[in-house]
C-alpha cells in the first residue's frame, strides 16, 4: 500500500495516521478515567486496529528519515488533537464551588432561574462570613454557569473539579451527562460554536 506512494505522500500518510491513532488513544484514556468503559472499549478496538494496520505498513518502509519525523510529529499532534476533541465533546460532569462575601441572593436566584441545581452553605472565611455555592453540572454548561457568577459576583472565588459519578436523582444523568448514542454523535459530528 505505502510502497506505491512517493516519499512526501508516505510521510503525510504516516503523519495523519499517527494523529488519528493517538487522538483516539487520548480520548480513550480520558473516557476510562471518567468511568465510560463501553465507549473506551469501542474506541480502543478502532485505535488498536488502526495502529496494527498502519504500523505494519510503516515499519516495512522506514528507509527514509522523513518518515521518522512524520511518525513522531503525528504522535505529538495526535495528543493535542485528542485533547481538543475531548474539550469539544465536554464529557462528564464537574462540581463547581463558588465562595462569595457578597449577598448571594441575586446570584442564587439567577443560577436557579437558568436551571442549575445548587446548594448554599453559610461559612466563615478569613475575613468574615461567606456563602459557598455548590453545583454539579455537565462540563458543557460550565461557561454559562461562570458567566452568571462573573456578572453577578465578580469578586467570587471558585473551583472546578471533575466528578466521576453522579447519584441517580440529581439533574445530571448518572452516567456523567453522556448517553451512549449522544457520545458517538458528538465524537463524529461535534456541534459548531
Amino acid at each position: 500500500m505505502i510502497g506505491s506512494l512517493g516519499v512526501i505522500e508516505t510521510a503525510i500518510l504516516i503523519f495523519l495516521a499517527r494523529i488519528l491513532d493517538v487522538s483516539l488513544g487520548t480520548i480513550r484514556i480520558i473516557l476510562l478515567s471518567k468511568g465510560h468503559r463501553l465507549e473506551a472499549s469501542l474506541i480502543g478496538f478502532f485505535e488498536s486496529f488502526l495502529w496494527l494496520v498502519v504500523t505494519a505498513q510503516i515499519i516495512s518502509h522506514m528507509e527514509n528519515p522523513l518518515y521518522y519525523v512524520a511518525f513522531a510529529g503525528g504522535f505529538a499532534c495526535g495528543n493535542y488533537v485528542g485533547l481538543v476533541l475531548e474539550g469539544r465533546l465536554a464529557l462528564g460532569s464537574v462540581i463547581v464551588r463558588v465562595i462569595t462575601r457578597q449577598d448571594p441572593h441575586l446570584l442564587v436566584d439567577a443560577l436557579r432561574g437558568e436551571g442549575f441545581a445548587i446548594t448554599t452553605v453559610d461559612a466563615r472565611g478569613k475575613d468574615g462570613p461567606v456563602v459557598i455555592i455548590f453545583a454539579v453540572l455537565e462540563r458543557k454548561k460550565i461557561k454559562k454557569f461562570l458567566k452568571l457568577v462573573n456578572q453577578l459576583s465578580p469578586q467570587a472565588f471558585y473551583t472546578i473539579e471533575d466528578v466521576r459519578e453522579v447519584k441517580v436523582g440529581m439533574p445530571v444523568p448518572a452516567n456523567g451527562g453522556v448517553r451512549k448514542v449522544e457520545f458517538l454523535k458528538r465524537l463524529f459530528w461535534p456541534k459548531r460554536k
